[in-house]
């Protein structure tokens, strides 16, 4: 069985030797470009995150206000458990759970509604950074550009091309 996989391993190693060989014979030109690092290190996506964060920002602090109240019930509850009346320790179970509801739906919104923004915030860095790749493309007479690769050669990858290219974007 072993003897099978690297004899297929070998018929795949030259048959896609083969396949560059006669790509590059042809005279086509092919780049690859991370998504991946576009949308971590490109200014636009940079300045997207930013903008995230700085809109949410507010909620977020709302967030760990609420869950902050909610612990510090939690351990009035726990410490003072023995000496508090009937009254107070229902009281205070009551907000406690009153906060933990509240807690719950405002995180479920928080990771909705950022999600959102995310996706319309990275759908705007996409059709940037496509631009700019269509516009190397054309500029260095590439024939193929790829987004999504199992394996590229790092002779092939123009992704720190199209970063510098959104630099001023």
């Amino acid at each position: 069985m072993g003897r099978v996989k690297i004899f297929v391993a070998l018929l795949i190693t030259i048959a896609l030797s083969f396949f560059q060989q006669t790509t590059y014979a042809d005279g086509s030109k092919i780049g690859f470009v991370s998504t991946d690092r576009v949308f971590k290190e490109s200014a636009p996506a940079v300045r997207a995150q930013q903008k995230l964060q700085k809109e949410f920002a507010l909620r977020e602090k709302e967030i760990k206000t609420t869950s902050e109240s909610a612990r510090g019930i939690q351990e009035k509850i726990a410490k003072e458990e023995l000496t508090m009346n009937a009254r107070d320790k229902q009281a205070a179970e009551l907000e406690l759970s009153r906060l933990t509801r509240d807690l719950q739906r405002m995180q479920r919104e928080f990771r909705e509604e950022l999600n959102l923004r995310k996706n319309e915030e990275m759908k705007i860095v996409i059709e940037i950074a496509n631009k700019a790749i269509i516009e190397i493309a054309s500029r260095e007479n590439f024939d193929l550009i790829l987004q999504e690769a199992v394996y590229r050669s790092p002779r092939l990858d123009i992704t720190d091309k199209v970063i510098e290219a959104l630099a001023d974007k």
